[in-house]
């Protein structure tokens, strides 16, 4: 039974340095094209698996990348695919510089509840590096524009540890973000991802990281946004009560998901596999419906990688990691306990306030 469903539109005005997602500029596909190959994958899936969707989530790329006419055109045709008058979050990411007002009330006619504002910083100079095509003032455009839709959660993202960004700036963008009260926050800590400018440029040495960096920052974010009222419930999210992602939620949870889309992975019944990542591929395979073509990167989801999985994920929130998943590794268990990273509560293993700063680090021991 497919309960959650992710979308994945590859489009992007500009191409972002540090994004390891699939992802592209229009070029010459076809938008509308693009569209009615994802609600035609979507159609076929529906036909393959059980569908009682509860979460829907579109994400890129940038959705609101695509043109009023074939954004509504997908959300529309979502609706006629998934019943969608039940579902308890409807979410997508949108760009500060791809809508305006009236594509905004759109989505929200079309029954999204919750819109995720890739913001990252509110410094220019930090939008700067990070390739970002939209101003302060755009943004704060932006989210103004949402709010007077009413979305039932709107969602602010931030980035840390960016090269040229100090603590005071880091700051500056939490009390900016907290001043605007979004009733969710997500703070990510920079990664160099491969097959990125950004990643090219940590290995020539133009940049660099900086482990006590991002600790400064980690830290920073979790003072003034629990101060501020937010429930840090997943070692990069925040939210006020009853604003959390019930859609990451369902990953981190270990729950079956479906991505339709170029570049999507799905997990279902046990099986992963990622949609091919070409999007002419991707709409080929589907005009000559071969839908099994667009598979790739199968695997079937065995019980230690799903106990590793369930470590990884679930130790990241505030819920904590089942114990029954590290019950074998007593040993390592007891010596994090003891450097004060990790506490045993109900059956459950939680990272102390120390241990979310090293995250990464408890659970390689612990897998």
């Amino acid at each position: 039974m497919v309960k959650h469903l992710y979308i994945h539109v590859p489009f992007c005005h500009r191409i972002c340095p540090y994004c390891s997602f699939y992802k592209h500029t229009f070029g010459d596909i076809n938008q509308s094209e693009l569209v009615e190959s994802l609600l035609k994958e979507l159609h076929h899936r529906k036909n393959e698996y059980d569908f009682d969707i509860e979460t829907v989530y579109l994400g890129g790329g940038t959705p609101s990348a695509l043109s009023y006419k074939n954004l509504e055109r997908l959300l529309s045709g979502i609706s006629e695919i998934v019943i969608t008058n039940d579902l308890k979050e409807w979410g997508i990411e949108v760009n500060p510089s791809t809508f305006n007002y009236n594509k905004a009330s759109m989505i929200k006619r079309q029954g999204v509840s919750r819109v995720s504002l890739g913001i990252q910083s509110w410094n220019q100079s930090t939008l700067k590096t990070l390739g970002r095509d939209h101003s302060p003032r755009d943004a704060k455009k932006s989210f103004e524009i949402l709010k007077s839709c009413e979305f039932k959660s709107l969602s602010i993202d931030l980035m840390f540890s960016i090269p040229g960004q100090n603590l005071t700036d880091w700051e500056d963008d939490l009390k900016e973000t907290i001043a605007l009260e979004p009733q969710h926050i997500s703070a990510y800590n920079l990664n160099y991802e491969e097959d990125t400018d950004f990643f090219d440029r940590l290995k020539k040495g133009e940049y660099f990281e900086d482990q006590e960096k991002d600790g400064d920052h980690f830290s920073l974010a979790m003072k003034n946004l629990i101060n501020a009222g937010y429930i840090h419930y997943e070692t990069s999210n925040y939210a006020l009560e009853g604003h959390q992602s019930k859609h990451n939620s369902s990953y981190w949870e270990g729950k079956d998901y479906l991505g339709v889309g170029p570049g999507a992975f799905s997990t279902v019944n046990g099986k992963r596999w990622k949609n091919v990542a070409d999007t002419r591929k991707y709409m080929k395979f589907l005009l000559n419906n071969s839908i099994n073509s667009i598979e790739t990167e199968t695997e079937i989801i065995n019980n230690d990688s799903f106990r590793i999985e369930r470590i990884a994920l679930q130790l990241r929130t505030s819920s904590g990691v089942d114990f029954k998943y590290v019950k074998n590794n007593l040993e390592k268990v007891h010596e994090l306990e003891s450097e004060n990273l990790i506490y045993r509560s109900n059956d459950k293993l939680r990272l102390t306030e120390k241990g979310k700063m090293l995250a990464d680090s408890v659970v390689a021991h612990l897998i």
